[in-house]
């Protein structure tokens, strides 16, 4: 289990020679398949690479040469280690609560897929350990908080995902700048996404499709008109008319400028509202941010450092290990 994994793919595949002067001629990830096959013939790899082989030696070269292109990235010595092995333990999040930080950068989009290829393997893992183990249900609630959603790539199969995995204990909230960018990435599935959430928010923007779409959400209200008329001749007359309209809750102006610190909630099954933003300054916790004292940022480079400091007057057992000895 421990060799599979995206390195071992790249060695496969610098090993896989072909020579198109000698159709017989045997690299090592051959003699491997034929071993594989003597031990098990119907194995589904065997299958697959039975396939691969009926390619003639141009072509097959030239399937190595494209799968090498595509999988160029994880030739990364960096990118090697971080996909050599797991220990993220993606299946354990629904088992007890704990914290998965993804962090990625907004501006450079590189390595966007693994985030996808994460969120993908989360979704499918947690569906498959609610199903299997807890009967349908994870015990400890997964709040999904994707910030910068459009920024991060495109999660595969999102609007079935959104669809399927709030059954199961798991729930997605997706933070855009602006409606637009989730239709940019997913088109025609992006009303299919909005479609199953329960809930939205509307922090302020003047993006129009946004403001389009939330003016017709909230919908109308009445209102009374009067028009007064007067007409002048041998005789003077007036006149006056009462109407009832309808006209929109908020218009697409009047959201593009709404007040900062307001926002417009949306729950399913109720009519949308207006209402205050929670000032985070006056949470009980705050007191244990980094916003509220510096020294309370994470340094995550300390955490990793295996060099244990020792304080003084501090108590410790030394042990003292026998390499020689336990051989």
């Amino acid at each position: 289990m421990e060799e599979q994994n995206f390195s071992t793919l790249i060695e496969f595949i610098n090993a896989m020679e072909v020579r198109e002067d000698d159709e017989e001629f045997k690299n090592p990830v051959d003699l491997m398949f034929d071993e594989l096959k003597e031990r098990e013939p119907n194995h589904f790899a065997v299958r697959q690479y039975v396939k691969y082989k009926l390619a003639a030696g141009k072509t097959a070269k030239s399937i190595l040469v494209s799968c090498g292109a595509r999988l160029a990235v994880f030739d990364i010595a960096e990118l090697r280690e971080v996909t050599s092995y797991d220990e993220l333990e993606l299946d354990t999040l629904g088992d007890r609560r704990t914290a998965l930080f993804l962090i990625m950068s907004d501006t450079d989009d590189s390595f966007n897929f693994l985030i996808s290829m994460c969120y993908t393997q989360l979704f499918n893992l947690l569906c498959e350990k609610a199903d299997d183990v807890y009967g349908g249900r994870l015990p400890v609630h997964v709040r999904c908080l994707i910030d910068e959603c459009a920024n991060i790539g495109q999660i595969p199969k999102l609007e079935k995902l959104v669809a399927t995995i709030r059954s199961r204990e798991i729930s997605a909230c997706l933070v855009l700048q602006a409606q637009s960018q989730l239709k940019a990435i997913y088109k025609d599935n992006a009303d299919t996404i909005i479609g199953n959430m329960d809930s939205s928010i509307f922090l302020g923007g003047k993006e129009p499709t946004t403001l389009k779409e939330l003016e017709a959400v909230l919908g109308k209200e009445t209102i009374d008109t009067y028009n007064t008329g007067e007409s002048r001749g041998r005789e003077t007359s007036h006149s006056l008319n009462y109407q009832k309209l309808g006209k929109a809750l908020m218009s697409q102006d009047e959201l593009a400028v709404m007040d900062g610190g307001k926002c417009i909630l949306q729950l399913r099954g109720v009519r949308p509202f207006l209402s205050d933003k929670y000032d985070i300054t006056q949470h009980p916790n705050y007191k244990y941010t980094a916003d509220a004292d510096p020294k309370n940022a994470f340094d995550i480079e300390g955490y990793l450092k295996a060099r244990l400091k020792l304080k003084p007057n501090q108590v410790c057992d030394v042990y003292e290990i026998d390499a020689a000895a336990g051989e």
